[in-house]
C-alpha cells in the first residue's frame, strides 16, 4: 500500500509503502533485499517495522509536492527530464505567489480536480507553501494534508498562466472560488513535479531517508526569458 499515487512521468523522492511480511528477513536487510531485484530507476533508501494498525496512505498527515520550472530562454538537455522549459516570458513569481498564498486552509478544491476522481468530496486542507526562484529556476512547493487527482499539475498550469500574465489573479481566485473547472484547461506537464515527502504524526525514518531526497539544482541567470512585453 502506498501513500499516494502520481501520474505517469511524475517524481517521487521519497514515496512511503508498507506490506505485511512473515519470514526470515530482518527490517535492517529489506531496502538491501529489494534493491537487489528492483529496476534500477527505483531505489528503496530504509526500511521500518510498523504496528499493525499502521497505514502509508491513512496515517499520513501531510504530502509535500516539489514543482521545477526552468525560466530561461535556451533549454538545458540536463534539466529537461525534472523541470518544465517555459521561456516566452520571466514569470512573475511574486503573482504567482500572491495566488499560491490565498489557498492557504481548507477548502473546495473541485477546480483542480481532474476527472475521474472516486473522492467523495475535493475538500482538503493546504498547508504550506512557497514559491522561489534560484536564477532562472523557479521552485514551487506544496504541502497538504491530502491532494485530489491532479491537483498540483492543473495548479501549476493556472500558476504559470499567472506569471506570464495571461491570466488575471482575481480570474484565477474566481475560478478557484466558483469551481470552475471547466475553465482549467492547462496543466503543467508531469516531468517537473515530484512528491518530495510524506509526513506522520511519529517519525518513521531516519532524516536522511526521507526528507528532501529529491536535490535542488541550481542554476544561474545566464541568458535572460523574452521580454514579457513582447511576442
Amino acid at each position: 500500500m502506498a501513500a499516494g499515487r502520481t501520474d505517469s512521468g511524475v517524481h517521487a523522492a521519497a514515496q512511503v509503502v508498507h506490506f505485511d511480511a512473515a519470514g526470515p528477513i530482518p527490517v535492517g536487510r529489506w531496502a538491501r533485499a529489494l534493491n537487489g531485484r528492483l529496476p534500477p530507476t527505483i531505489r528503496v533508501r530504509a526500511a521500518a517495522e510498523v504496528p499493525g494498525d499502521w497505514h502509508a496512505c491513512f496515517s499520513a498527515t501531510y504530502r509535500r509536492y516539489r514543482y521545477t520550472i526552468h525560466n530561461g530562454r535556451t533549454p538545458n538537455l540536463f534539466l529537461a527530464p525534472w523541470s518544465w522549459h517555459r521561456y516566452q516570458w520571466r514569470l512573475d513569481e511574486q503573482a504567482m505567489a500572491r495566488c499560491l498564498e490565498a489557498l492557504l486552509g481548507e477548502h473546495d478544491f473541485s477546480a483542480f480536480q481532474r476527472a475521474g476522481s472516486r473522492r467523495a468530496h475535493a475538500r482538503t486542507t493546504l498547508q504550506d507553501v512557497e514559491i522561489v526562484r534560484q536564477g532562472d529556476l523557479l521552485v514551487t512547493e506544496v504541502q497538504a494534508s491530502g491532494f485530489l487527482y491532479g491537483m498540483v499539475r492543473l495548479l501549476m498550469g493556472q500558476l504559470v498562466a499567472v506569471g506570464e500574465g495571461r491570466l488575471e489573479s482575481e480570474a484565477f481566485l474566481r475560478r478557484w472560488r466558483s469551481g470552475a473547472r471547466h475553465e482549467v484547461k492547462e496543466a503543467a506537464p508531469p516531468q517537473g513535479l515530484c512528491l518530495l515527502r510524506v509526513g506522520y504524526p511519529q517519525p518513521v525514518f531516519p532524516e536522511a531517508g526521507w526528507y528532501d531526497c529529491q536535490p535542488r539544482f541550481l542554476l544561474e541567470s545566464h541568458d535572460s526569458p523574452c521580454d514579457p512585453t513582447t511576442r
